[in-house]
């Protein structure tokens, strides 16, 4: 009888459903895209949003400080539940001491951990970049990949920490959701969804691939310059009035019309 009901379960399983647990991040990107197809107003709203944006915040950037493209890689790990201002205070050392990835990989762990103590998370963090530097050295010849798909096969990079290096480094298109922008997408209506890798499929639908890597940029210094975490400066926002999160805080607004 368990013979028969194992032989069953197996028959249970489809090729379908094997072919889309086995699917790749890339494909799942590509599908999600393919299957959220904004209209043209949703397409024109984002447009004017980004429009907007660009006029407020000309000088939007990155705010981590690197010069190689492994610089940037070993950053991003950094500053993940870390200020980009804190990264940018231990990188300097950190890469002072070990400015390749060959010896990065040859770091002691305990060394290490003083190093990026003050990132939190340190002895987590301190492990992921020793290995990240040392699949960059023993796997690609000491250069970081430059594109999405070797760079998330990396244990530990994840597909914003890819999509910063693909962007920023790189000069590729890209979009990456830290927590800026995934909390200005959101309250804007960019984004309706709340796991990051959604987030990206959608905005990715929506706004033209030439402008990708820059509408990162200038969501992500938007929320730290207005549209922060806590007290958000609604008042003072270039794109209040497209602001779903805005339109709430008028409806609940004293003598606001039902």
């Amino acid at each position: 009888m368990a013979g028969k009901a194992n032989k069953k379960a197996a028959r249970a399983v489809s090729p379908k459903a094997t072919q889309a647990r086995t699917k790749s991040p890339a494909s799942r990107a590509k599908k999600a895209a393919r299957e959220s197809k904004p209209d043209a107003a949703g397409r024109a709203r984002a447009k004017r949003i980004l429009d907007l944006l660009e006029k407020r915040h000309p000088d939007a950037h990155i705010y981590l400080d690197f010069k190689t493209p492994f610089q940037l890689l070993i950053a991003t790990v950094l500053a993940a539940q870390c200020t980009d201002e804190r990264v940018n205070e231990v990188t300097p050392v950190l890469f002072g001491r070990y400015p390749t990835a060959a010896d990065l990989a040859a770091a002691r762990l305990p060394d290490m951990e003083k190093l990026v103590r003050s990132t939190g998370f340190f002895r987590q963090k301190a492990r992921s970049v020793v290995q990240c530097a040392r699949v960059i050295t023993d796997e690609f010849g000491g250069e970081v990949p430059a594109n999405v798909e070797a760079l998330t096969k990396i244990r530990g990079i994840g597909r914003k920490t890819a999509n910063v290096v693909l962007s920023n480094a790189f000069g590729g298109q890209a979009i990456a959701v830290d927590t800026h922008v995934q909390r200005v997408s959101q309250r804007i209506g960019l984004a309706t969804v709340k796991e990051p890798d959604k987030i990206e499929k959608q905005l990715c639908a929506l706004i033209p691939e030439a402008r990708w890597t820059r509408a990162t940029l200038l969501l992500g210094t938007h929320g730290r310059r207005i549209c922060t975490a806590k007290k958000p400066d609604c008042p003072r926002c270039p794109v209040n009035s497209l602001c779903n999160y805005y339109a709430g805080v008028l409806a609940a607004q004293p003598g606001a019309a039902p």
